[in-house]
């Protein structure tokens, strides 16, 4: 930064609090962060991450309080200290998604406080595509979700069919699934309460169909155990028990909502479609199912080889791709 630079930032300076006073500076806007979090439309689990993040850094405060007695003082000595934190952050090896989110979460502080920093994120590797089920896996875990009963195979069709997240599921209410003869559709509540409305194919739709008539028609929570209204926590034990019966260990529910973006993509949806169904905020989350992973990679290498020689019908991968993209009857679901 030049000097001249310097020179006007350093007009602009805020004083936060008496240099003195680091310790109950920081407990003091931890606590107005806390409070913005509690009211806040973020996520629970986002809630849950800034939260740590921010006691980690008033921790990291106190041990190094010799060293940024200005951290609550100015704008300056804010910047310094988060700078400081963030550098010691990468040096323990910590995840640079990690240490954005703990950058956001200090940022909400000091913004608490009063002021607004300006820190450096950390580079983040470009990702590849999202995990996702082979149709061979696809297939073994829409069977074993058949067999441990309606519900269960509900909870998976809704992932699977409809792309929802398990905290969207927790919140479904009977109201919003509406199944007709020839077509359905599900409301689904997502992050920062935007709602949308997903299209439901045949197959899903017998699959809820199913649920509802084991169910009943009751107004209420749509997804009930023997004690009342799955919590998150039970939605994913039932999807970790359907993976443990597919013999696909530690199968989490976003593994299924991968899918159904990578389904959707490998069918023909673009980007602006699959953004829409997902609840994305941004089309730079969608661009990661556009982005070929190593199996597609090798994919698109035996096409290119089989292309090559003499034609002797589809080969066994397009006869596959196009087997996923055929509509399913819901009379005769995959078992």
């Amino acid at each position: 930064m030049s000097t001249g630079a310097n020179a006007a930032r350093s007009q602009n300076v805020v004083a936060l609090r008496p240099a003195d006073d680091v310790g109950q500076a920081a407990a003091d806007a931890v606590a107005a962060a806390r409070r913005h979090l509690d009211r806040s439309k973020l996520s629970a689990n986002t809630v849950k991450a800034y939260t740590r993040q921010l006691a980690a850094y008033a921790a990291w405060l106190g041990e190094h309080a010799g060293e940024h007695e200005d951290a609550f003082a100015d704008v300056v000595g804010a910047e310094a200290a988060v700078t400081a934190w963030r550098r010691a952050l990468l040096d323990r090896r910590v995840s640079p998604s990690t240490v954005n989110q703990a950058i956001a979460a200090v940022t909400l502080l000091y913004a608490e406080a009063g002021t607004r920093i300006d820190v450096k994120r950390a580079r983040l590797p470009r990702p590849g595509e999202p995990d996702a089920l082979t149709a061979a896996q696809q297939n073994r875990v829409e069977r074993a979700a058949a067999r441990r009963g309606a519900r269960d195979r509900a909870i998976v069709a809704l992932m699977l069919y409809a792309g929802a997240r398990v905290e969207e599921c927790q919140r479904l209410q009977l109201q919003d699934v509406v199944l007709t003869a020839r077509t359905g559709e599900v409301h689904l509540l997502g992050k920062g309460e935007q709602g949308r409305t997903v299209p439901l194919p045949a197959i899903c739709r017998a699959h809820l169909g199913g649920w509802l008539n084991e169910r009943g028609r009751e107004p209420g929570p749509l997804l009930l155990g023997q004690r009342g209204p799955l919590t998150v926590s039970g939605i994913t034990q039932a999807v970790l028990a359907v993976g443990a019966d597919a013999g696909l260990s530690g199968l989490r529910p976003h593994v299924l909502r991968h899918t159904y973006a990578t389904r959707m993509r490998e069918c023909g949806a673009d980007m602006a479609q699959i953004k829409e169904l997902m609840g994305h905020a941004s089309l730079e989350t969608t661009a990661r199912y556009f982005r070929a992973g190593r199996a597609e990679v090798a994919a698109a290498v035996e096409r290119v080889s089989s292309s090559s020689r003499p034609a002797q019908g589809s080969t066994p991968i397009e006869e596959e791709k196009e087997s996923r993209c055929q509509p399913r009857s819901p009379s005769r679901p995959q078992l």
